[in-house]
This record gives C-alpha cells, sequence and structure tokens, in this order.
C-alpha cells in the first residue's frame, strides 16, 4: 500500500493495519515502512481499536448509553443556553472532555479541512502548539536501529550507566552520537539508570496517573553497608517491567512477571509497542495460572501507572508498590533476569525473524524455570521451588 502525501485511511484500512500489528510477525517499524507512515501512528491506531473493541459485542447497549447521554447533555444545554448561550455550553463542555486526552488524542481531533476554524484555533482550542501538531516523526533506520542495540547492550553490562556515561562508552567504540540524542533513545529503549541515590530519571511517566508508595522496606535486610530486599516466600511479592528485546533489522518488547523469591517467571509477552496493554496481558495472565500475590511491584513507567493496571490489582485486592524515584534497585530481581535472558540468550543468537525470537525465548525461558540452577536458591531451580510451595500451601 502506498501513501501519498496528504493521503488519508479509511477506517477499514486502518483495521486491516492494526490487525496485522496484533499478529505480532513485525516489528513497529517494518510495518511503518511497510505502509508508509510513523510508528506513533501505528501506536495510536492500535489503542484507539483496542479502547473501542468491546463496542463489537454490544452495538445495543453502546447505542442506549450514546442516546441517554445525548438526551442529558440536550436537557441541560437547553437550561444553560438561556444564560450563557448554546456556543458557549459547547465550548465548556468540549473543555471538560478534552482535559483527560492525551496529545496524540488531541492531536487527532483537529480538521486540516475545517471551513470555520483554522488550524491554529483548533490547537489553540485543544491546548497543543502548532509545531506539535506539524511534526513528523522520522522513521528510524537501520543505522539507528544498530545504535540502539548498542545502547541495549551498554546499559545491560552496566545497569549503573545514566546517559552521559553511555554518552561517553559510544564516542570510545567510534559512534557519532550526540548526548541528547542517548537521552531519547534510552526513552524509547525503557530503560534508566540504577542509582544508589537520587538522580534524573530517563524513564517515561504520565503525570496525570497516581504514583503509588514503595512497600517492599518491610523486606529490606542489611548486607554489608548495603540493603537488600529479601522475601521469604514465594506469592508474597510479584515484579513486572517490560525490557527493549533486539531482532535483526529491528526490535520488540518483552514484558514479564516474575515472583521475587523463587526467581520463577511466571508469564511473559513479545510485543511491537510498548503500552499499557502489554502490561496488563502479562499480568491478567499470570493470576489465570498461579494464586494471586499480597503486592505487586513495579517501576513509575505509564504501563503500570496506567488506569487498566491499576484497576486490575485493585479487582484482585493486591497491594500495588511502586519504585521510588531513580530507584530501579527496587526492582532488581526482574532487572536481572532482563540481563540473565540478554547475555545468556538474545546476543548470542541474533535472532533473525519474530518468528524465531519468539520460539528462542520461549525456550529459554522454559530452561531458565525448570532446568537452571539459581545461586540464591541454594543451586534449587525457579519453577521447582515456586510450585513445590503452592503445593505444601494448599
Amino acid at each position: 500500500m502506498s501513501r501519498k502525501k496528504g493521503q488519508t485511511y479509511t477506517a477499514e484500512q486502518k483495521t486491516k493495519i492494526v490487525l496485522e500489528m496484533l499478529k505480532e510477525e513485525m516489528t513497529t517499524s517494518q510495518l511503518a515502512t511497510k505502509y508508509k507512515i510513523t510508528s506513533q501512528s501505528l501506536g495510536k491506531w492500535k489503542t484507539q481499536f483496542l479502547d473501542n473493541a468491546s463496542l463489537a459485542f454490544d452495538l445495543g447497549g453502546a447505542t442506549k448509553a450514546y442516546r441517554d447521554e445525548i438526551e442529558e447533555l440536550k436537557t441541560e444545554n437547553d437550561g444553560l443556553a438561556k444564560a450563557l448561550g448554546k456556543a458557549t455550553v459547547k465550548a465548556d463542555f468540549a473543555v471538560k472532555k478534552l482535559k483527560s486526552l492525551d496529545l496524540c488524542n488531541k492531536k487527532a481531533l483537529i480538521e486540516s479541512k475545517h471551513n470555520k476554524l483554522s488550524i491554529s484555533e483548533q490547537c489553540e482550542i485543544f491546548g497543543i502548539s502548532r509545531s506539535y501538531y506539524y511534526y513528523q516523526p522520522v522513521q528510524m533506520s537501520q543505522e539507528n536501529i544498530k545504535l540502539l542495540h548498542k545502547i541495549d547492550e551498554i546499559a545491560t553490562d552496566n545497569s549503573e550507566y545514566g546517559y552521559r556515561f553511555i554518552y561517553e562508552q559510544l564516542k570510545e567504540d567510534g559512534y557519532a552520537v550526540g548526548r541528547n540524542r542517548v537521552l531519547k533513545y534510552m526513552g524509547i529503549l525503557g530503560i534508566q539508570a540504577i542509582y544508589p541515590t537520587k538522580k534524573k530519571l530517563t524513564s517515561i511517566k504520565n503525570k496525570e496517573h497516581k504514583i503509588y508508595e514503595y512497600l517492599l522496606k518491610k523486606y529490606w535486610t542489611r548486607v554489608g553497608k548495603r540493603n537488600t530486599v529479601y522475601v521469604p516466600t514465594p506469592n508474597k511479592v510479584w515484579s513486572g517491567d517490560i525490557t527493549y528485546i533486539r531482532i535483526n533489522g529491528g526490535f520488540m518488547y518483552l514484558a514479564a512477571v516474575i515472583d521475587w523469591h523463587s526467581k520463577a517467571i511466571l508469564s511473559y509477552k513479545i510485543s511491537n509497542s510498548m503500552d499499557a496493554t502489554l502490561a496488563t496481558d502479562v499480568l491478567e495472565e499470570a493470576l489465570a495460572k498461579y494464586p494471586k500475590p499480597e503486592i505487586f511491584n513495579s517501576d513509575q513507567g505509564s504501563q503500570y501507572t496506567s488506569h487498566e493496571h491499576t484497576q486490575l490489582l485493585k479487582k484482585h485486592d493486591i497491594q500495588i508498590s511502586m519504585n521510588g524515584k531513580a530507584r530501579s534497585i527496587h526492582n532488581i530481581v526482574i532487572e536481572r533476569f532482563f540481563r540473565t535472558l540478554k547475555h545468556g540468550n538474545i546476543y548470542i543468537n541474533d535472532y533473525q525473524t519474530i518468528r524465531d525470537l519468539k520460539e528462542g525465548v520461549k525456550a529459554y525461558i522454559y530452561k531458565y524455570n525448570f532446568k537452571r540452577f539459581h545461586s540464591s536458591l541454594d543451586y534449587r531451580k525457579p519453577m521447582n521451588v515456586y510450585l513445590e510451595y503452592l503445593k505444601n500451601v494448599g
């Protein structure tokens, strides 16, 4: 499908592309290149598609809900119009609704060919800048993807490195790149340095989402001069996180849920987009297979502070815990697993296709869970420790 300048896609075309994206057979970059659209547009379409998917099975209910809402608004507008005028009522209503929208959705509401309002006026109404509306992200080249892979390697081997140290290492390795670009790419990767004291975060948070208190201090124990977390039994604490996984010519994201005590991987998923749906899907799978934990710990990324993820935890009466600012070490157990996975599987296999990547990761996680000795478990195997505990308490 070739896209000409200014061309728009129909709802049917968008649906076809999103369904192809959900098959997880191509990276987001590959799909963006194939259809000559931006990765950001693909992510926006996917979110809109999933948010409204339930309407396909409840058309009658949805229609009735909208009809009832319209009737309520009509009654309200009739009363307000007498004092304020119909135009004022519409403007106030729009402002209230817009407050809950993110920038991408606000941008999507702007009509380039509106016969009454200019783009500048619409930008002013929606509270976004004209430069943001006109900005078109550059598709990621193979050279930039190679740079992402290198940053991931450096960060995996040097968890304490911030963007300045990574920048210096890249320079030493012969890469011509600026500090700001390194910082930007660390955001794409979803990585940040692990510091013993507070430093600047590079992960992406949503300021409108609630940040929950870190609850694992009660499990802190002193080892030498440092605190470490010791959880005495399985199912006390689960942790979740998302990491960047490279393949030849692109990258994917891996989300996982780990039991803190046994180090067993309870669920995981590989996706071409890093969003709230990815984090929620993995948590739902773990809860469907195993008894719920007392506490679920994560970082402060928007995938974990989202309404969908926190509501799922509340629904199951699970306490929500989040790392302190710039304290990735609070979630160190899953960070260490990701490092083990990358060194023990991803880097040495250099996967060429998504299918090979998924099959390889599946085999490795099975080996990690059931066949690999873990020194912190007195050289027992993670899933054996976890399942033995469930058998004894069940």
